[in-house]
């Protein structure tokens, strides 16, 4: 954690304060997770999950924006509406440490040093890597081996309001589409015999909440260099 923190105040210190508006703050929701256990809801957060974010606005409509979030993610058979994984009775946790950059795009102008109170629906997306625990399941019980890294592809939308006074608060839900089949133990690739669920389909994660970041630098110009 402690280097997540000092990579993003890299970033912030190497960016002329002068030149562009800032956004520094935390997200605090919950996590869920879409695979072979459980339920199938997509937004359905049933754990923790806390993260610290920057953004550096480019112009009233975009941010470059880089983040760093902590979840738990767990489920349960016994939850399914689906009656055969209510039979199988399989459950599973783990967690997941993400780091994230990508492309903030706001709906409408969002310029921070306009007076007034604005409000805009936006949209991210770009590349996360994060870290979990491999697992599997052997007649029933869970067995977890050594972390490993994935891929991500975050798909975000939210909205946001500057309507306390140099902090911005927003609400999103981002879904992250992995490229492993293995965050539950339904598919670890060094047990192939022990795969059970849709072989075809690679795991998601869900992070919901909100997000308060607060504001700095000063008065930009938004025109081609």
């Amino acid at each position: 954690m402690n280097r997540i923190y000092f990579v993003i105040l890299l970033i912030v210190i190497s960016v002329k304060a002068e030149a562009q508006i800032h956004e520094i703050g935390v997200f605090a929701g919950g996590s869920n997770y879409i695979g072979d256990i459980g339920p199938t809801d997509y937004v359905a957060p049933n754990d923790v999950a806390i993260g610290i974010l920057y953004k550096w606005n480019r112009s009233p409509r975009h941010a470059w924006r880089i983040s760093y979030t902590y979840g738990q993610i767990s489920s349960n058979d016994a939850d399914s509406e689906v009656s055969g994984r209510k039979q199988r009775g399989y459950e599973f946790e783990n967690s997941v440490k993400e780091l994230s950059l990508g492309l903030e795009f706001n709906f409408f102008d969002f310029n921070l040093h306009d007076s007034g109170v604005k409000l805009t629906l936006y949209v991210y997306s770009g590349v996360s890597y994060f870290r979990y625990d491999e697992k599997r399941i052997e007649n029933g019980r869970v067995f977890t081996d050594d972390g490993t890294g994935g891929i991500a592809i975050p798909m975000t939308v939210g909205i946001k309001t500057n309507v306390i006074d140099g902090f911005v608060i927003g609400f999103e839900v981002g879904a992250r589409y992995t490229f492993t089949d293995n965050l539950d133990g339904s598919n670890h690739p060094d047990y192939e015999e022990l795969a059970f669920g849709n072989l075809e389909s690679n795991d998601w994660y869900v992070f919901t909440g909100f997000t308060l970041t607060y504001t700095f630098g000063n008065k930009p110009c938004y025109c081609a260099n």
